[in-house]
């Protein structure tokens, strides 16, 4: 397959993820929760948290977590800016996550965003997007704390290194993070990003690091993170040092629902 089809491959993948029923586009809600058991609209039973977990009461209504019926207090201790877990209730699934504090995020697949869903836009495949790079690695991982695109939030991650590439001879540094599936991941901003890309980040998955530690970045392959798409995402900034200079005329650009 050509670099192109290789892509475009790639590019309807994503397209067919991003329309899962159940996906970021499906989101309609997001609260953070209070100290005090409290009810939220169209939702069942009550909800909660206090400073170690989230607490969901049913209140004889009907659901689920990870397949069994809830029937009686649910408590939910997670991981600070970890994966989120969901509770099912009818048509609806209920993220609860840990931001800081815990929230509760409703995915709907009658969701208007969902609905309207027109793909992705984006640049042509170009192979000059295409760097090979050097991945050093911290002596010990490091916890780094960036912010995020909801007001006075933070996200802590951990950064294992750093990735260095060149173009026209200008070499170029980038702190990674590690990838929730394996390799590593770099969030970053370039002259592109509000103007013709998302103005707060986009996203870069690079393979884990051959002998040597040398890495390939595939621009092309950057893509928007959830808050490209939808207000109810509290995705994370990139890192200081993390804006390329030059334009980075490759990957998503800014979503058809935010032009």
């Amino acid at each position: 397959m050509t670099f192109a089809g290789e892509w475009q491959a790639w590019h309807t993948e994503r397209e067919q993820g991003l329309a899962d029923p159940y996906g970021w586009l499906a989101l309609v809600s997001l609260d953070w929760l209070e100290d005090g058991p409290r009810s939220y609209p169209g939702l069942p039973g009550l909800w909660w948290q206090d400073s170690e977990a989230a607490y969901f009461d049913p209140q004889g209504a009907s659901a689920t977590y990870e397949g069994g019926a809830v029937t009686e207090v649910l408590r939910l201790e997670l991981v600070n800016s970890g994966s989120g877990v969901r509770i099912i209730a009818g048509d609806l699934e209920i993220e609860v996550a840990r931001r800081s504090g815990y929230l509760i995020r409703v995915h709907d697949p009658k969701a208007p965003v969902l609905r309207e869903f027109r793909g992705v836009p984006a640049y042509e495949p170009s192979e000059s997007f295409v760097f090979s790079g050097v991945f050093e690695p911290f002596d010990a991982p490091r916890p780094t704390t960036v912010g995020a695109v909801v007001e006075g939030l933070s996200h802590v991650y951990t950064a294992p290194g750093l990735v260095r590439f060149s173009r026209d001879g200008v070499e170029h540094t980038l702190t990674a993070f590690n990838g929730k599936s394996g390799g590593l991941s770099i969030l970053f901003t370039d002259a592109t990003s509000g103007v013709t890309t998302y103005a707060a980040n986009r996203s870069l998955a690079v393979a884990a690091p051959a002998s040597g530690g040398a890495v390939t970045l595939d621009f092309n392959r950057a893509v928007n993170l959830p808050c490209a798409f939808t207000d109810f995402a509290t995705c994370p900034l990139p890192p200081e040092g993390n804006r390329l200079p030059f334009p980075v005329e490759a990957g998503e650009k800014t979503p058809y629902e935010r032009s």
